[in-house]
């Protein structure tokens, strides 16, 4: 009986997996080390030479994770989703369910605005700069997760529609809501900031930027009961 040969094996190191590709998370390290240059500098003026010297590692390395630098960018974006969205579930179960819709939708904004302006915010500040970067495929990966985001805040808009306490439509008030709450990215400085601040904005905490933007956009309750 004639032996099969032995398959030959392919030159040079086998390929490796996504996990071992990793090592040490520095594939996570490129995605925030380019979150954090993308949002500084944006993404045309940033060179992945750049992003590689941020994490200590050679100009070609971040290829070996990611095949261009485009598709560095549609990971920084996929990151901030990721991570906005276990902020938001985070946010939303430490509610008692004894919590009214008007304190629902406080706690959704309050989450918002830390994803946007508090610590390690260069991941959706980049997204709502650089969508214009993406192309058609990626729009649709990322519009798939920001409706699922989104979607958590519909019933709350809802319940406050029918409350008499958001008069505009939910599906109206939904996109002017996060239009209005993503813009301060574009003003916002933070009571401590040292830079001199753009424009007149005043300065203010985020809770206080969420008690605001709770009565830009709703109806005081007591005062709609009494009518």
């Amino acid at each position: 009986m004639t032996e099969l040969a032995e398959p030959k094996r392919a030159r040079g190191r086998p390929r490796k997996t996504e996990n071992e590709r990793d090592d040490g998370n520095r594939r996570q390290a490129l995605i925030a080390a380019a979150a954090r240059l993308f949002h500084l500098k944006g993404y045309d003026a940033t060179s992945t030479r750049e992003i590689a010297a941020q994490v200590g590692m050679q100009a070609g390395s971040p290829f070996y994770h990611f095949g261009n630098k485009h598709d560095l960018l549609l990971a920084v974006m996929v990151e901030g989703m990721k991570q906005a969205s276990e902020r938001q579930r985070a946010a939303c179960a430490g509610q008692g369910q004894d919590r009214s819709p008007r304190e629902q939708l406080r706690a959704l904004i309050r989450n918002q605005f830390d994803v946007l302006l508090g610590p390690d915010s260069d991941f959706i500040p980049v997204m709502l700069y650089e969508w214009r970067s993406l192309n058609d495929e990626q729009h649709q990966t990322i519009t798939g997760i920001k409706d699922d985001y989104e979607a958590a805040w519909i019933p709350v808009l809802q319940a406050l529609h029918d409350s008499g306490q958001l008069q505009a439509p939910v599906s109206l008030a939904r996109l002017m809501i996060f239009g209005a709450l993503n813009w301060s990215v574009q003003w916002y400085e933070a009571p401590n900031a040292s830079a001199k601040p753009r424009g007149s904005a005043p300065r203010a905490t985020l809770d206080e930027l969420t008690d605001s933007a709770l009565k830009l956009f709703l109806r005081d309750g007591a005062a709609n009961s009494a009518l």
